[in-house]
């Protein structure tokens, strides 16, 4: 009933009775100046704390209420704890992390690739500091061909924000190193809170190189860890992110020159084997020219009985198609001799015709020439047509005082009418 009705709070005190059983969990009594409980935490979380208490130390205390069956007292299960105040830090801590990551200061789109093979690694922290033995001491093993430039500056107490900052801005402003690490080693919150400082993450955001923050412990975040390009949990970890082992890139490199030795030893012996195989076929000149003759030879004996049979055979053809010929021919000297005849019985009747013809045509002729209005012109006679060009031929036509056209056989004239007289019935 008390683990569902209270949630994981967070409870504040002072320690007392503390005792570390040898199975590494913590017994403790968490007390103010009102009241007191008893509290535990067990070694899987102990573990992850970062710091032992101590008799009187002033703690908050992540915990659930539990019921410790054998004696029926309540205590407090504890999952986790940090020194007083820290409350108020993390708080913090949240709301500047928040504010920085609305800005995209950590986005992964900013975030800039780890060179992997650093020439010259830069390390901002303190040059009294543990971390920076441990980082020296992992590059001389991993990588002791890179060079290390030092950016000293104080890693904690006051101004340790901005002076860390400045460090960062002198290896920006210089560009003399591939890659930047900024380390310290483990502590409490407020040890690690100059990481924590809103100017070291924009200074590290701005950097133009990539930066590999190693901030305490695996279990400690600062805001240092989300601007920096790689997050590495300890300053060792750092030193080995940023650098690739000296002896296991150089094993890789004799691997692939056993591989290019293998390869250039196949390859030189199938070279070989290929111009054995060559020189076995090559023959001397004389040789293949000997050898063409003679294939040229039996080319051109196959090609002479090639085009003689065919010939031969059509020879033979087409004399039979001759005999066959002159079998089917007919005898064409009756049927030439009824052609010349039908052709001088055409020739009679196209003449006879052609008479014919000629004297119709005549007799049509004469007939034309007798109706031919300019005979009968010629025979005295006139035509008279009035004014609009019309033939007169009858006297209604014409009336007095009017001009007509006479025509006559040897031109025209212009009469006046002087009177009309009609024919009388």
């Amino acid at each position: 009933m008390l683990e569902r009705s209270f949630p994981l709070a967070w409870v504040s005190g002072e320690i007392s009775n503390f005792t570390r059983a040898s199975s590494g969990h913590w017994y403790f009594t968490l007390k103010d100046d009102a009241a007191q409980v008893r509290a535990v935490m067990f070694r899987g979380r102990a573990q992850h704390a970062g710091f032992t208490p101590r008799e009187g130390d002033k703690v908050e205390v992540r915990a659930l209420v539990t019921l410790y069956a054998a004696r029926g007292d309540y205590q407090l299960n504890v999952e986790a704890i940090r020194r007083a105040g820290i409350g108020n830090l993390f708080e913090a801590f949240l709301r500047l992390k928040e504010k920085l990551e609305a800005e995209g200061l950590f986005d992964s789109e900013r975030k800039r690739p780890i060179p992997v093979f650093a020439r010259t690694i830069g390390i901002v922290t303190s040059p009294q500091a543990a971390a920076l033995r441990d980082v020296l001491t992992t590059l001389r093993r991993r990588a002791p061909h890179v060079r290390v430039i030092l950016y000293p500056t104080a890693v904690q107490g006051e101004g340790a924000g901005l002076k860390i900052a400045q460090a960062i801005a002198t290896a920006a402003a210089r560009q003399e190193v591939d890659v930047l690490l900024v380390c310290r080693g483990g502590g409490s919150i407020e040890d690690l809170w100059a990481f924590n400082e809103e100017v070291v993450a924009r200074t590290i955001a701005d950097c133009p190189m990539p930066v590999i923050s190693g901030v305490g412990h695996e279990t400690d975040f600062t805001i240092a860890d989300f601007a920096a390009d790689l997050r590495a949990p300890t300053p060792t970890a750092a030193a080995e992110l940023a650098t690739a082992p000296r002896d296991a890139w150089l094993a890789l490199l004799e691997s692939h020159a056993d591989d290019i030795h293998r390869a250039m030893r196949r390859r030189l012996s199938d070279a070989s084997q290929t111009i054995d195989w060559l020189s076995r076929r090559l023959v001397s000149p004389a040789s293949a020219i000997t050898r063409d003759r003679l294939r040229v030879q039996a080319l051109q004996a196959r090609l002479g009985h090639a085009t003689r049979t065919p010939l031969v055979e059509a020879r033979h053809s087409l004399r039979q198609l001759e005999i066959r010929l002159a079998a089917r021919q007919p005898d064409l000297a009756p049927l030439r001799g009824r052609i010349a005849d039908h052709g001088r019985r055409l020739a009679a009747g196209l003449s006879v015709r052609l008479a014919q013809r000629r004297q119709a045509l005549d007799a049509l002729q004469a007939q034309l020439e007798l109706l031919n209005p300019q005979r009968t012109l010629e025979r005295g006679y006139a035509m008279i047509t009035d004014a609009k060009g019309r033939i007169v031929r009858d006297p209604k036509q014409l009336h007095p005082r009017e001009l007509v056209t006479m025509q006559l056989a040897a031109g025209s004239a212009e009469v006046g009418i002087a009177s009309v007289q009609p024919l009388l019935e």
